[in-house]
């Protein structure tokens, strides 16, 4: 059996490794917008998380990777006013208001545009539509978007090499696998780890790491995180962990990622640090 056959046709199959669902936190307590946001964000498209409380949503931030918030401001509430104020904190998190769009809500559209949310969903109106306003505009799906297209800095020129990177972009930081980026590309794991360094390229197990800490450097840039909140988001086992892998693949600290722009991480990165043992 050659190197490929197998997991190519699982990957044909259906089988390829799942990109984790964009979670979206949705700050409401009518049963109404919980039935349209649960229309637009079926199992497989988005995993939601239902928050009563600006506490909730506080507690899902630094819990879990958050892509998008939605805040029902139907009621205008003191507690939904106070969670959108959140996206001052978390501005890699877009926040979109639900709202009836009633004459009398023009001062909260004001509000909203005042703390930047990314857009305002009208209930009956943009139920259909909800998904493709919110996903796009995701964490998830814009630091993909960015990073779709390897540096070229990092030698990254095959299709097998291109099609790895991809595919890891889109995890967004979280922890990935070798053998979860092989069943994806259709190749066995010996066979991706052999072949992605190829031409001086880096080592895989490198890159990993090294858009896990882009992932991280964009988190860190969020006024309501430190590094342990970073970190914790991210999968990294500690604070320390996310330390060591910083200095190894960017040589910095964490706690400097939050001033280094992308370009500035690619050239540390590719500038001896783009190879490791195994």
């Amino acid at each position: 059996m050659s190197a490929t056959t197998a997991p190519a046709r699982r990957a044909r199959n259906g089988g390829a490794a799942a990109v984790p669902a964009p979670a979206i936190v949705v700050h409401t307590g009518r049963d109404r917008v919980r039935a349209m946001v649960r229309a637009a964000f079926p199992r497989r498209r988005g995993r939601l998380v239902l928050a009563r409380s600006t506490d909730d949503v506080g507690a899902a931030f630094h819990s879990e990777l958050v892509d998008a918030v939605l805040v029902d401001l139907g009621g205008a509430s003191s507690d939904a006013w106070a969670t959108a104020e959140l996206a001052r904190e978390f501005p890699s998190a877009p926040f979109f208001g639900v709202l009836p769009l009633r004459a009398s809500d023009a001062p909260s559209l004001a509000r909203c545009a005042q703390l930047d949310f990314a857009g305002v969903a009208v209930e009956g109106v943009d139920d259909g539509a909800l998904r493709d306003l919110v996903a796009p505009r995701s964490f998830s799906a814009r630091f993909a978007s960015a990073l779709g297209t390897p540096p070229s800095a990092l030698g990254l020129v095959n299709e097998l090499q291109q099609r790895t990177w991809q595919c890891l972009v889109a995890h967004a930081g979280r922890p990935v696998r070798t053998e979860m980026l092989a069943e994806a590309v259709g190749v066995t794991r010996e066979h991706l780890s052999r072949s992605f360094a190829e031409g001086g390229a880096p080592n895989l197990k490198r890159v990993i790491d090294f858009v896990r800490v882009l992932a991280a450097a964009e988190l860190a840039k969020n006024p309501g995180y430190d590094v342990r909140d970073v970190a914790a988001v991210l999968g990294f086992a500690s604070s320390s962990h996310l330390s060591s892998t910083a200095q190894r693949v960017v040589g910095t600290r964490p706690t400097s990622l939050a001033r280094l722009r992308t370009v500035d991480l690619i050239e540390r990165f590719a500038k001896g640090r783009s190879r490791s043992r195994g």
